[in-house]
C-alpha cells in the first residue's frame, strides 16, 4: 500500500490517507480479503499520529470498504464490482454538486460550465 501525504495540502492527514485507501480499492490495488497494515504500524510509516490512521480505518469501515477483526487485523472488505462503481459515482455526484454551486456563485453560466467540462475531457 502506498500513500503519500502532503503538509501543505488544505485536505487534512486523514482525509488524504482515506481517500488514498479508497483509490487504491477501486483501482484493485487492494484486493477482497487483503490485510493492511495495522493502525500503529502504518502511523509509524506515515510519521503522523496513531489518531489519524485510526479515523481514517474508522471512516473506511464505516463507509464499508473496510472490515476489523480484534486480534487479527483489518481487512478490504468484499467489493462487488457494480456496487463500486455506484459509491464512485455517488462520490462524483457530490463533488459536481459542489463544483456546480461555486459556478453559480460566480456567475458562470450552464454552458460555460459544459465548455469547461469538454475542454477536460479532451
Amino acid at each position: 500500500m502506498h500513500i503519500l501525504l502532503s503538509n501543505t495540502s488544505k485536505e487534512p492527514l486523514f482525509q488524504q490517507i482515506k481517500e488514498q485507501i479508497k483509490k487504491q480499492i477501486y483501482q484493485g490495488e487492494l484486493k477482497e480479503g487483503e490485510a493492511l497494515p495495522s493502525i500503529r504500524l502504518l502511523a509509524k510509516q506515515l510519521q503522523v499520529s496513531v489518531i489519524t490512521t485510526k479515523r481514517a480505518y474508522e471512516d473506511l469501515e464505516k463507509e464499508r470498504f473496510l472490515v476489523s477483526s480484534v486480534g487479527k487485523g483489518t481487512f478490504v472488505a468484499g467489493q462487488q464490482p457494480h456496487v463500486l462503481k455506484e459509491r464512485q459515482i455517488r462520490e462524483l455526484e457530490n463533488d459536481l454538486e459542489q463544483i456546480v454551486e461555486r459556478a453559480q456563485q460566480i456567475g458562470l453560466t450552464k454552458q460555460a460550465m459544459i465548455e469547461r467540462i469538454h475542454l477536460f475531457f479532451d
